[in-house]
């Protein structure tokens, strides 16, 4: 190389690698340490040397020879191995900052130059002749010898870039141009940056690294007198990245080149200042790599890790303006907090092979050719999360990002709660609900009582809003805290109570679910008496409520909260206590081993009331790992505290111990109960509240019924319902569903007929039957009737005055408006999809039909019995003049 031996295409290879051995040596040697006389450094030196030489010298107007222009290339090669060498190696940076003859040289190379291709003929010359053919094989390539050229530009930029860095105090911040500069690449940067422009469009997608590196030290010296330019670069660096989505070795150091030069901390600042079009086009590019990473998993890892690296201040040397530039693109930490795709199965197969061979580590070959960058989805989050950690609450600074970040959340949380009011669990809509919840208690402990007294009745709101059980609990944990460390807020909270039926439906469970953890809430409330009396009074009213749901909530809480005026022994509460100890005397003494029993027993087992601890549980892994689990989402979601101390880009703050649960709540395992507002059951919640203005609320001491008597009632209830007051039979053997049947049930046990008929009592024990029918079948008498006997049962009920009434549309039907039920009614109920059959058509002594206005011409069969079961019931209260005003 030193001494024209270069004289064919194919040096090139040989070369290279000379150069790859000589980096090792280097390498090698500053392990053991380095000294100037080191031979290395001669060989160094000379190379150096040799390579200006080379590079300087002029072909005098002549055709450029083979042997020269492969020399050319080679020298500027070596020229770029040797500043490579430099620039990671500070060791070697033995010379000033004064420029010497490597530095001069390379501020006035022609950049982008292109080497003239050489003629056949000429090319013969150095080449052996029984490699001719092969010679004039290789050049007669213009692909090859545009390859040539390439590498040649992209080892130009390798040096002008350790140049930049070198020299980049001497860059005019301004974008002024010195007339006489003795580093013309470093002190006319807008030459320097067009030229970079022009090498994007030049050099292929695997050659533009370098051309990154310089535009990371001009763009934040040029974005302020040169904004168009640097907006250039954004974009035509973004379209060589997209381009890149599926070469792995190629794609992620580009990647990481672009944000840093795109989202270098000067230059967000710098944006941000002016706010001009560079500032929305960087948000631009942000939320193009947030959707990139929709379908490439790791690239938003990318971006988020850069910028919290570039933001984080450490505690004990904190500046007001350390988050200037984070406060401005806030968004990001929004986004990153809130980040995780749901993939389809093949999808999450191919991201969970991946995961699984960068755990192997160095063990594993793939893991040495590419960059373990820690590229699951899960690392978005614990960076974002660990950064907000680091913050700190007494920092104004730090204090304005994070009001700013909890208002950016909830206003997430009610959009996404507006966009679809009911979604099912674990859809995307789940999940980012749920991590903005996450997100909003690990801020809590840094927000002081005058940003929530302007957020808190959003959070009350969230409340009342339907959510997954998931959710809920992070919401109610997070009200706990809230007044706990702030008592003032208490009477809002009481107001939650009194809102109406109407917009309380069953969301009222949340409320009741975070007065049963009063305790805790009134922990350091020297007179706790009007807070516990005021709670027993709110709580015992909900006790009586139509849902099964509402009552068990408001009973546990009761429970709870009496366990604790018990401790106090506080006489103001004596007027309370027969009502209280009856109610609770009757859910725990409750008969037969139904449904209600086993609920009131799965809800007083549950983690949230029976072990959960608001205050000893508020630790990150509770947070992003235990709740989850307990709470039923998919494992997609847990995030062991072992990942946040794996991930290092950001380091642990001071606190790390708050990290780890040090309760018994670990070692739970889920249970069957959740929240019942939610999924399906919104239905049944939408349903009650049809019933609101006919139902009354039994509240005990308005009526002033003493306490036992409460107990006497049901007991009097279910003696009766052996007897036919009302004299109606509904027959729904026919019927094949168990929701239909569970609702039918629920209707006869409302308003009271003599018995359900159904063709097995196999029914009872359907999870959809007993879902519908709320307990009604441990108070309504079930007969078992399988279809083929109905006959003989028809036939028998008419025998004892029964009129037998058919719920179906025929020639002869009657009117429903126009009908009148005899007391003594049997209703036959057809099969949702044929109806009657034609033979027990014959059984019938009369049809009745429900007038229509509609097209369709059917109703649900749960819903026609209901129609004349309440016209039975209607008349027959009239006729007894039992009616009410």
């Amino acid at each position: 190389m030193l001494s024209h031996l270069l004289g064919k295409v194919s040096d090139l290879d040989r070369c290279h690698l000379y150069l790859m051995v000589l980096t090792e040596l280097i390498n090698l040697h500053l392990k053991v340490g380095w000294k100037r006389g080191n031979p290395i450094w001669r060989v160094i030196s000379l190379l150096k040397n040799a390579s200006i030489q080379h590079l300087q010298e002029t072909d005098s107007g002549q055709e450029p020879t083979l042997g020269n222009q492969i020399q050319r290339v080679v020298s500027m090669a070596a020229l770029a191995m040797v500043c490579e060498a430099i620039d990671q190696k500070p060791e070697l940076q033995l010379d000033s900052l004064h420029a010497g003859p490597l530095e001069s040289f390379l501020s006035s190379l022609q950049l982008n130059q292109m080497l003239q291709k050489p003629h056949a003929e000429e090319q013969s010359s150095y080449a052996h002749p029984s490699e001719c053919t092969s010679v004039l094989e290789e050049s007669s390539s213009s692909q090859g010898w545009g390859k040539i050229v390439a590498q040649y530009i992209h080892d130009q930029w390798v040096c002008l870039s350790f140049l930049l860095k070198k020299y980049h105090t001497l860059i005019p911040s301004t974008g002024s141009e010195i007339l006489e500069p003795f580093l013309p690449a470093v002190q006319m940067p807008i030459r320097t940056l067009q030229s970079a422009l022009e090498a994007l469009t030049v050099l292929s997608s695997d050659q533009v690294l370098p051309v990154f590196h310089c535009l990371k030290v001009l763009v934040p010296k040029l974005l302020t007198s040169s904004e168009s330019l640097c907006m250039e670069s954004f974009d035509m660096a973004w379209k060589i990245i997209s381009s890149l989505s599926n070469t792995q070795l190629i794609f992620w150091p580009n990647l990481k080149a672009f944000v840093q030069f795109v989202f270098d901390n000067k230059v967000l600042t710098i944006a941000a200042k002016i706010k001009g079009q560079a500032y929305f086009k960087i948000k631009e590019i942000m939320y193009k790599i947030i959707e990139m990473s929709a379908i490439k998993t790791g690239v938003f890892n990318t971006l988020i890790s850069y910028c919290c690296q570039s933001w984080i201040v450490s505690a004990s040397n904190v500046s007001q303006g350390s988050l200037s530039s984070a406060k401005n693109y806030s968004e990001l930490i929004l986004e990153a907090c809130i980040f995780g795709t749901v993939f389809r199965r093949d999808q999450r197969l191919v991201q969970d092979v991946q995961t699984f061979i960068e755990n192997l580590g160095h063990d594993c070959a793939a893991n040495i050719v590419m960059e373990n960058t820690k590229r699951e989805d899960h690392y978005v989050r614990i960076c974002a999360i660990k950064f907000l950690c680091l913050l700190d609450g007494s920092n104004m600074s730090h204090k304005l990002f994070m009001e700013d970040l909890a208002i950016k959340l909830l206003d997430k949380d009610e959009f996404v709660s507006k966009s679809k009011k009911r979604y099912y669990v674990n859809s995307l809509q789940h999940r980012v609900k749920n991590r903005i919840w996450q997100t909003l208690l690990v801020l809590f402990p840094r927000l002081d009582q005058n940003f929530l007294n302007g957020i808190i009745d959003r959070i009350f709101q969230a409340g009342f809003t339907n959510n997954q059980a998931s959710i809920k609990y992070f919401i109610e944990w997070i009200i706990i805290l809230i007044l706990h460390k702030f008592p003032q807020f208490l009477p809002k909270f009481w107001d939650c109570f009194s809102y109406g039926e109407e917009n309380l439906k069953t969301s009222i469970c949340t409320f009741l679910a975070v007065s049963s953890h009063l305790d805790v809430v009134t922990q350091n409330i020297p007179e706790k008496k009007l807070i516990l009396k005021q709670a027993l009074i709110v709580v015992l009213q909900w006790c009586f409520n139509h849902n099964f749901s509402v009552r068990l909530y408001a009973l546990v809480a009761l429970k709870k909260l009496w366990t604790v005026c018990k401790v106090l022994s506080v006489e103001e509460f004596d007027a309370l206590t027969p009502v209280i100890e009856s109610s609770l005397h009757q859910v725990e003494s409750m008969h037969g081993a139904g449904n209600a029993k086993k609920n009131w027993q799965r809800i007083q087992e549950h983690f949230f009331f029976a072990t959960f601890h608001p205050l000893k549980d508020y630790c990150l892994e509770t947070i992003f790992y235990i709740l989850p689990r307990l709470s039923g989402l998919i494992e997609d979601e847990w995030i062991t505290i072992d990942k946040f101390t794996r991930f290092t880009d950001v380091p642990l703050d001071a606190g790390f111990q708050w990290y780890l649960s040090q309760t018994q709540l670990s070692k739970l395992k889920p249970g069957d109960w959740s929240q019942q507002d939610i999924g399906t059951n919104l239905v049944e919640a939408d349903n009650q509240a049809e019933w609101t203005d006919v139902q009354k609320k039994i509240i005990p001491w308005n009526n002033r019924v003493p306490d036992l008597d409460l107990e006497l009632l049901f007991q009097d209830r279910a003696a009766r319902l052996g007897k036919s007051i009302s004299r109606l039979i509904v027959v729904a053997s026919l019927i094949d569903k168990p929701t239909n049947l569970g609702g039918l049930c629920r209707t006869c046990e409302v308003f009271g007929a003599s018995a359900l008929v159904v063709g097995s009592l196999q029914c009872i024990s359907d999870k959809q039957f007993q879902h519908l029918s709320v307990s009604a079948e441990q108070w309504l008498p079930l007969v078992q009737v399988k279809p083929p006997h109905l006959i003989d049962y028809l036939q028998q009920k008419k025998t004892e005055g029964y009129t037998i009434i058919g719920v179906e549309q025929t020639a002869k039907s009657l009117d429903l408006t126009q009908y009148c039920f005899p007391e003594k009614s049997l209703l036959l109920l057809g099969n949702e999809r044929e109806g009657i059959p034609a033979n027990l058509i014959q059984q019938l002594d009369v049809c009745v039909e429900i007038p229509q206005q509609g097209i369709i011409r059917s109703l649900n069969v749960h819903v026609s019995g209901a129609l004349l079961i309440w016209e039975y019931t209607r008349q027959q209260l009239l006729s007894h003049g039992d009616a009410k005003p």
